[in-house]
């Protein structure tokens, strides 16, 4: 078994750790990441759920996804570092934010979503498989 991913908010107010390996690792270059990230994608793994040990407590606000469906984004009311994601219509997962790890090293991207909002300034890697819009899952 591999070592558990750890990390947490930039003031250290909020940490997890996370056993098992990702479901998924992605960019998404959807308008709602570009915000939030304040450049031109964000950097997400996704684990199941069961895995995560969750301490501090997160301010979250809720945005609608293009499918309609809730996404609870969590945010540190401290320093207000983006942390981690969580899906209305998928509760088994967690999604958390590549630079929330302590090792964001660990962080491999294996596909871009939403690669139709993409900028020409944000160059990601171009071997990765792309989608326009969000697949379904």
């Amino acid at each position: 078994m591999s070592k558990p991913y750890t990390g947490g908010c930039a003031c250290g107010a909020i940490r997890y750790e996370i056993s098992g390996e990702p479901v998924v690792s992605s960019d998404c270059q959807c308008r709602d990441c570009q915000r939030e990230s304040g450049t031109g994608h964000g950097s997400h793994l996704t684990f199941r759920r069961e895995g995560v040990k969750l301490e501090g407590e997160a301010a979250q606000w809720d945005m609608v996804a293009d499918s309609g469906n809730v996404k609870t984004r969590a945010f540190c009311p401290t320093c207000g570092s983006p942390v981690y994601m969580t899906l209305a219509a998928k509760p088994e997962f967690f999604v958390i934010r590549a630079a929330s790890l302590d090792d964001p090293a660990r962080y491999k991207p294996q596909v871009v979503f939403y690669s139709s909002r993409g900028y020409a300034w944000d160059q990601l890697d171009p071997a990765l498989p792309k989608f326009e819009k969000m697949p379904p899952m």
